[in-house]
């Protein structure tokens, strides 16, 4: 199932991605609210085509926290060790986890803001875990029952601040830095999730990858993270991206491909 967060005519409302048998068209099937932490909704008799005049895809949900995972294959270990000069580098044996502000969050379409500090901004295709009710010291064997689904994310950075930001609080956190949708994806094979991206309509190999190959499991992310923060109906988790990254400059079209869940485009512009 998948479902959406869209906007008609300046309302915000919820629904579900369904399409027509009969013409073949997707659609969105409105709800009387959002299915998190367990608030029943039901269709509300409305229906807009998904590509229909008015209607635009938002962020699929507005997180009150993020958190991601660096270096979480070790593919993208060792790219980063070596466009730092440091060749041989491995994946850490722990987590190492970064935030990003719910203010860094947008929608499908939504333009990427080049900040006028930066120089060096790169593209990062991820899976995004949605939390679906309060987790606190989740056990990894029952993680799967607190994620309401799965979303495409971009995990954008400021690459030429990183290495100055400790804390990576500017590099990761910046208004626009967390492209997140089209929608939350309810039934997905989280373990073997393919990603892909293309660049101005040319596929990037060097940055595809699949969650089989994630050195820290989604379930065991879920455990960690709540063994220190509660995590809240609407919290995402960045998975980390498979392999290499790349420069995004202004006009770029970054698209993010996930499948079995879909396409996350926006475009790049500076501020």
């Amino acid at each position: 199932m998948r479902i959406a967060r869209f906007s008609h005519d300046d309302t915000v409302s919820y629904a579900f991605v369904q399409k027509d048998e009969e013409d073949g068209k997707e659609y969105l099937v409105e709800l009387s609210g959002y299915p998190l932490g367990g608030t029943p909704v039901s269709p509300t008799g409305e229906r807009f085509e998904l590509d229909g005049d008015g209607i635009r895809l938002l962020a699929p949900v507005i997180p009150s926290k993020i958190y991601g995972l660096a270096k979480n294959y070790e593919a993208h270990a060792q790219y980063m060790g070596e466009i730092t000069g440091m060749k041989g580098t491995h994946a850490p044996e722990e987590m190492v986890i970064f935030t990003k502000p719910s203010t860094s969050v947008i929608g499908p379409d939504d333009p990427i803001v080049m900040p006028s500090f930066s120089t060096d901004m790169n593209f990062e295709p991820e899976v995004a875990v949605v939390i679906g009710r309060i987790a606190k010291n989740v056990r990894e064997e029952d993680a799967m029952s607190y994620v309401l689904g799965f979303t495409c994310v971009n995990d954008v950075t400021l690459r030429d601040l990183q290495g100055d930001d400790p804390m990576w609080t500017r590099a990761k956190g910046f208004d626009t830095a967390c492209p997140l949708g089209p929608w939350i994806e309810t039934d997905l094979d989280h373990t073997d999730a393919k990603i892909s991206f293309t660049l101005n309509g040319e596929d990037v190999p060097e940055a595809s990858g699949t969650t089989a190959n994630l050195i820290h499991s989604i379930e065991s992310q879920i455990a960690f993270i709540s063994s220190f923060s509660t995590l809240l109906p609407g919290d995402v988790i960045l998975t980390g991206t498979p392999y290499a990254t790349g420069s995004l400059k202004s006009g770029d079209e970054a698209i993010v491909h996930v499948e079995g869940i879909g396409s996350l485009r926006n475009v790049v512009m500076h501020a």
